[in-house]
C-alpha cells in the first residue's frame, strides 16, 4: 500500500514536471521567433538602406561621368554612353540575377531561420 501511494506522488511529480518542461519549450520556441524576425527585419531595413545609398552614389557618380565625357564628346552622347552602361548593368544583373541575387538571398534566410 506504502509503494502505490508513493508511485502515484512520483507519478504526479513528474506530470508537474513534464507540465512545466513543455512550458519552458513554448517559451523559449516564442523568443527563437521573436530573434529570427528581429535579425530578419534588422537585414531587411540594412538592405533597403544599402539600395538607396547605392542609388544616390550611382547617380552622382553617373552626372559626373556624363558631365565630364560631356566636355570631350557633347553632351547628349555622353548622357547616351552613361545610359548603355546602365543598361549593360541591367542586362547582366538580368542574366545572373540567380547567382548573384538568389543563392546568396536563400543562403542568408537559410542560415537565419534554420540556425540554433
Amino acid at each position: 500500500m506504502l509503494s502505490s501511494d508513493k508511485n502515484i506522488e512520483n507519478i504526479g511529480q513528474l506530470a508537474e514536471l513534464l507540465k512545466h518542461y513543455l512550458g519552458l519549450q513554448k517559451e523559449y520556441v516564442k523568443l527563437e521567433v521573436v530573434e529570427k524576425v528581429v535579425h530578419l527585419l534588422t537585414a531587411a531595413v540594412l538592405l533597403i538602406l544599402f539600395f538607396l545609398l547605392i542609388t544616390a552614389v550611382m547617380m552622382f557618380l553617373s552626372f559626373a561621368v556624363a558631365h565630364w565625357l560631356g566636355q570631350h564628346i557633347g553632351m547628349a552622347p555622353a548622357f547616351c554612353v552613361v545610359g548603355g552602361f546602365h543598361l549593360l548593368l541591367l542586362v547582366l544583373f538580368y542574366l545572373f540575377h540567380e547567382k548573384w541575387i538568389e543563392r546568396p538571398l536563400v543562403h542568408f534566410l537559410a542560415d537565419l531561420l534554420l540556425s540554433k
